[in-house]
């Protein structure tokens, strides 16, 4: 089983404690043996158990990988079956290669909504967190010279309200017009040097509307439209 995080601090976690359970297993299994095999062989065989045929299903906007078809513990039982014993030996590792996906999916259905708690997508604060060397710069001709963000910036970002953000008139003008000319962008500016949330391991682009009242987050996978009472600008310098 596969899937794909964010490669933030709950994923490592719920890796490392998975896998710790599935060492205390393997370490149980090898006690049993009153012959004791090689340990790095066991390894090898826990490894190639853990390789499936999977099918896809998405949780949370994640992707995940769930195991059905042992295919690992098949490609070992081929190459070890000509000696019964050797097999006999090894079976249970194997398998256990096998349900191993079974216990990091487990691990994985509690973690992800924990994880979604701690660092919520739909949040500004969590891919703005800190704005200590904040600035902006300007991606488009009707963007206003010597504008920079507001110290309050963080408190402000708390107070935003996330709307839709594409509208019939806002399409008409940005795409619509045919001469570049009389264009107008909605997000002149865009947002540098900002810190996600520690440990959320998120990456997004910011920009900001030419009003200095909506942000627009765009991820790898969404993008986020957020309205303010106030601007986030204020006249620089």
């Amino acid at each position: 089983m596969i899937f794909l995080w964010n490669g933030d601090i709950v994923e490592i976690i719920t890796i490392i404690l998975a896998w710790f359970v599935i060492g205390m297993i393997a370490f149980r299994l090898y006690k049993k043996h009153s012959e004791k095999p090689k340990l790095w062989k066991v390894i090898i065989v826990i490894l190639l158990g853990f390789f499936s045929f999977s099918f896809n299903w998405n949780v949370f906007d994640r992707m995940i990988q769930v195991a059905v078809l042992p295919l690992g513990v098949w490609i070992l039982y081929g190459v070890l079956k000509r000696k019964k014993e050797r097999w006999e030996k090894y079976r249970p590792f194997a398998w256990l290669g096998f349900f191993a996906n079974f216990i990091l999916l487990s691990f994985i259905l509690v973690a992800l909504p924990i994880n979604f708690f701690i660092f919520p997508e739909n949040k500004p604060e969590t891919y703005i967190s800190n704005v200590e060397k904040a600035f902006i710069i300007n991606i488009h001709p009707s963007a206003k010279e010597h504008q920079q963000v507001k110290e309050n910036l963080l408190k402000l970002i708390h107070r935003l309200k996330q709307e839709e953000f594409f509208s019939d008139e806002w399409y008409n003008e940005t795409y619509m017009d045919t001469e570049s000319n009389k264009r107008k962008e909605r997000f002149p500016y865009m947002l540098i040097n900002t810190l996600p949330k520690w440990g959320s391991g998120l990456s997004a682009i910011v920009y900001i509307e030419g009003d200095g009242k909506g942000l627009l987050i765009v991820t790898p996978k969404k993008q986020y439209y957020f309205h303010s009472d106030q601007s986030l600008l204020e006249e620089g310098k």
